[in-house]
């Protein structure tokens, strides 16, 4: 019953961020669009938020260790509010400063809330760390269940209610709001060890250089998210002129998403024993 109780003190405060980064996903590049941008400075915007998850992320696990898993992760539901706020700007610079502010958010989305977690259940709690499986897998399947269906609200709100494209970074922001009030309310602050950035960074580079299996699987991963940011700037602009739903269409890409992983654990499980080699 303790364990339940402390899952549900962390689903409280990371399952609302997820919804509300999902819910910007199928709108972006129809907001833009909108606005009357051209192609190539839809492009400029995309590579502002890329460029910025890059950078943040060299120094986020510093940053966070410092700062205060829970401080961040309050951070977190403060900067994606502003990232949103700012959408209702036409200003191209004010739209670059948010793209920039959603680049050190999704940094903070997706190290900030499994530290400040892993921390409390091994530290604090001392729970079996055979549980903390437990816990993300079951917050990976309501992450799922969440993207497919962030994808129809989305439309609900942008087509059927007729508020247009930057109507789901408006819905964001009460869920961005709600995360960072229980975080504050119901969670302890943690900190990690700190150590200096160069130490951290040499270290990394010196595993990379070091070990050939690393490299590799850099260079692999690298290749994939190539793959994957590429489809996500042209999808919308390949659809929207056939009229397609949007929101719809996110939402069946996710479901699809969803299935992959099904099929791949299912795969894995004794019963088939496909394993990667």
């Amino acid at each position: 019953p303790a364990f339940r109780r402390f899952q549900r003190g962390y689903y409280g405060v990371y399952l609302p961020a997820l919804a509300a980064d999902w819910l910007q996903g199928p709108y972006l590049y129809k907001l833009y669009q909108h606005y009357r941008f051209l192609e190539g400075q839809i492009a400029i915007l995309y590579v502002c938020g890329f460029a910025s998850a890059v950078l943040f992320g060299l120094v986020s696990s510093t940053l966070i260790d410092r700062l205060g898993r829970k401080k961040s992760c309050v951070l977190f539901s403060l900067t994606y509010s502003l990232c949103c706020l700012v959408k209702l700007s036409r200003d191209y610079l004010v739209l670059a400063v948010g793209r920039v502010l959603g680049g050190l958010s999704t940094v903070l989305l997706f190290s900030a809330f499994e530290a400040w977690y892993v921390h409390e259940h091994v530290e604090r709690h001392d729970f079996p760390p055979e549980w903390i499986a437990v816990t993300f897998s079951r917050a990976a399947f309501w992450n799922n269940v969440l993207a497919v269906g962030a994808g129809g609200a989305a439309d609900f709100f942008a087509e059927w209610l007729g508020l247009g494209p930057v109507a789901p970074f408006v819905v964001s922001i009460p869920l961005l709001v709600l995360s960072g009030v229980f975080a504050i309310k119901n969670w302890d602050e943690n900190y990690g060890k700190k150590r200096a950035f160069s130490k951290i960074c040499g270290d990394g580079l010196k595993r990379l250089l070091s070990d050939r299996r690393v490299l590799l699987l850099g260079v692999i991963q690298a290749l994939f998210e190539s793959v994957i940011y590429i489809f996500i700037f042209l999808w919308t602009p390949v659809l929207d002129p056939h009229g397609a739903p949007l929101g719809i269409v996110f939402s069946a890409f996710m479901a699809a998403s969803t299935l992959g992983s099904s099929l791949y654990r299912l795969a894995v499980s004794t019963r088939y024993h496909l394993q990667p080699v």
